[in-house]
């Protein structure tokens, strides 16, 4: 044998010897002959790390080598999970069903024993805390009670005990390890529900909590926690009893800490800006969602994806005041009698009220009867309707504008139409109104908010 081969033997299995790995192995009678998977997170994806079948006799062992520390999701044949700190130790579980908790025991790990009694005693300190602090207000604002000041130093004393009791665990952690580090992260988004209905008093602190997050540390990526903690944030906020005016100021200030914290985090900032702006738009946040746009259109165009970039841009070109394209009317208009348009600019209205809708899209046709309502009521104030129509085929076309009296076009293009794509199109039914110069008015997220409108400025004369 040559010396350079012995040498590569060498390396080969010093290189060997240094890979440690770890298992995740015992009992788990209710899931005998299915398979199991251990799957990490990365980001807001999960990966899998490792899968098995579990013995008839409910036996199993899974290996995990050279993860960092994480949080992990074990998942059996029928879907039922159960979350592990993957912490670099070998770790037994015993029992029944990952669906019942209950009756799992860990051993072999300190880091899930921790996990699972803070879990545990954290719940019924929260419910318990919530009693007392419920308690706390009658005491102070119920003249029956408010007297009554021995009562009221104890149930505020119960409630500082119980506080720095959950504050003591945590503090106790080893700094070195993982659930240090993510425990508080829990704590801070399994909080949010309780504080908005029943300790308000909690909420600039639990929201400062939010923004003080660093999006930069890579622990973060690794806790399974970032599509909650982006949601709650914003939830928080909405739900925190505020004007709606209000709320948008706190929003938009929320996500622009946000985005200075995540310029420092290039290769997660438009996975995570990307996901907000769509938690935005479906929680119909309109005026958060246009603010985020425009800030990553003008201050962080140079982190963003093209295809991002595609997205927002509506927002940019179809801000209220600007002026919206004219659209042609094809050869497949459907026209009320006497109607001589062929083009948008043409419509004889104080108001034109585009809509952008399609036979497949189900939401298009559950607002159709609420339209066709109020359509006659609008007209009378000066409001006239437009629909582009995104269906493919005549069949479609007919049968969804079947009986309409406004104006119906449509290019059969679907996405692909020009009319789709002035508009910056990326979802239907949506909604414009407009003026007679093609200015856009307001962006309505439904034909109730259009109503409204009418009710308001045209009904009530409250220009």
């Amino acid at each position: 044998m040559s010396k350079i081969t012995l040498i590569l033997i060498l390396f080969s299995l010093i290189g060997y010897s240094t890979v440690v790995s770890q298992t995740i192995s015992g009992t788990l009678s209710a899931h005998a002959g299915q398979e199991i998977r251990l799957e990490g997170f990365n980001g807001l994806q999960t990966y899998q790390i490792a899968s098995v079948r579990i013995s008839s006799d409910g036996r199993f062992s899974l290996s995990y080598a050279g993860e960092q520390p994480g949080m992990g999701l074990l998942i059996a044949g029928e879907g039922s999970s159960f979350v592990v700190v993957l912490s670099g130790e070998d770790i037994r579980i015993e029992g029944e069903a990952l669906s019942n908790p209950e009756s799992l025991e860990i051993s072999n790990s300190e880091e899930n024993t921790l996990f699972e009694q803070f879990a545990a005693e954290h719940i019924r300190r929260e419910q318990t805390l919530s009693a007392w602090v419920y308690l706390n207000r009658i005491y102070q604002s119920d003249m029956l009670f408010s007297v009554q000041n021995e009562p009221k130093m104890a149930i505020a004393r119960e409630i500082e005990r119980i506080k720095a009791e959950d504050e003591a665990f945590l503090a106790n952690l080893n700094l070195d390890s993982f659930i240090h580090y993510y425990l508080p992260l829990r704590k801070l988004v399994s909080s949010v529900p309780v504080v908005a209905q029943f300790r308000t008093e909690d909420i600039p602190e639990t929201i400062y909590g939010f923004r003080t997050i660093d999006f930069t540390d890579p622990r973060l990526y690794r806790t399974g926690l970032l599509g909650d903690i982006l949601e709650s944030h914003i939830w928080l906020i909405e739900n925190s009893g505020r004007s709606l005016d209000s709320v948008f100021v706190e929003l938009n200030s929320s996500l622009d800490l946000l985005l200075e914290n995540l310029s420092g985090k290039p290769e997660r900032f438009n996975e995570i800006s990307e996901y907000v702006f769509d938690v935005l738009e479906q929680r119909s946040l309109f005026t958060s969602s246009e603010h985020l746009a425009l800030n990553l259109l003008t201050n962080y165009a140079a982190l963003i994806t093209n295809r991002l970039s595609n997205k927002l841009e509506k927002y940019r070109a179809m801000r209220i005041g600007n002026k919206a394209a004219d659209v042609e009317f094809t050869e497949y208009t459907r026209k009320a009698e006497g109607v001589t348009a062929t083009r948008l600019s043409e419509v004889e209205a104080d108001y034109i009220f585009v809509i952008f809708a399609a036979q497949w899209c189900p939401f298009c046709r559950e607002m159709m009867p609420e339209l066709r309502s109020k359509y006659k009521g609008w007209r009378e104030h000066g409001v006239e309707v437009v629909m582009i129509n995104l269906d493919e085929t005549p069949e479609a076309f007919h049968q969804f504008t079947q009986g309409l009296t406004f104006i119906s076009t449509t290019d059969f293009r679907r996405w692909n139409s020009p009319m789709a794509q002035a508009y910056h199109l990326s979802s239907i039914p949506t909604y414009y109104l407009l003026n007679s110069d093609l200015e856009i008015l307001l962006k309505p997220n439904s034909i109730r908010h259009m109503d409204a409108w009418v009710d308001w400025y045209l009904v009530q004369g409250n220009r």
